[in-house]
């Protein structure tokens, strides 16, 4: 079990704006004053679930204004699948949904939607806007590796980013070819 330290933390849904685009996201934060670094966590197709909101606060728990955006705004918002006990996991109606998903994201919207996420951190008092991190599981794994491309991140965590070397969300050209612009 992750030790965590006892800093209280505030919980909240914010929208996240993207152009004309609101993505709903899962904020925790400390609740004492200060600055902090930031970490946005990628979740995996399964959306901002209860696992990822238990992430996103013990992240917070450790002094981190951490933020969970929806990655699916566009296409099934407000989209999260559970585990289930008598599934022992993912129910197959999940799973299937969240694969659909995540097969019809595409790379320009989802790097929109990170700069968006980036953009809104910078806009809180409490966030220091020169350290940001990511950390991403799955194919928020995947949304983290291209994350790490853009200067305002300093810091990645890309737990087994599925596709990283096959694909690129309508790309012609895998995620893993663009290694080069991470700084």
């Amino acid at each position: 079990m992750l030790e965590t330290t006892n800093i209280e933390i505030n919980t909240s849904y914010v929208k996240v704006p993207n152009d004309d685009l609101e993505i709903d996201a899962y904020l925790a934060q400390p609740a004492q004053n200060g600055t902090f670094s930031a970490i946005i966590v990628f979740p995996e197709i399964f959306g901002i679930n209860s696992n990822i909101r238990d992430i996103t606060e013990l992240i917070a728990k450790q002094g981190y204004v951490a933020i969970a955006p929806a990655m699916y705004q566009r296409i099934a918002p407000g989209f999260e699948a559970d585990f289930s006990a008598e599934d022992v996991g993912f129910s197959p109606e999940a799973y299937r949904l969240g694969l659909e998903y995540y097969q019809q994201v595409k790379y320009q919207e989802i790097f929109s939607d990170i700069q968006a996420a980036i953009a809104y951190l910078k806009t809180l008092p409490n966030v220091k806007n020169n350290a940001i991190g990511v950390i991403g599981f799955c194919f928020g794994g995947h949304v983290a590796y291209m994350a790490a491309t853009l200067p305002d991140i300093k810091a990645t965590a890309s737990f087994y980013g599925g596709g990283i070397t096959t694909s690129s969300y309508g790309e012609e050209t895998p995620t893993i070819n663009r290694t080069s612009e991470i700084r």
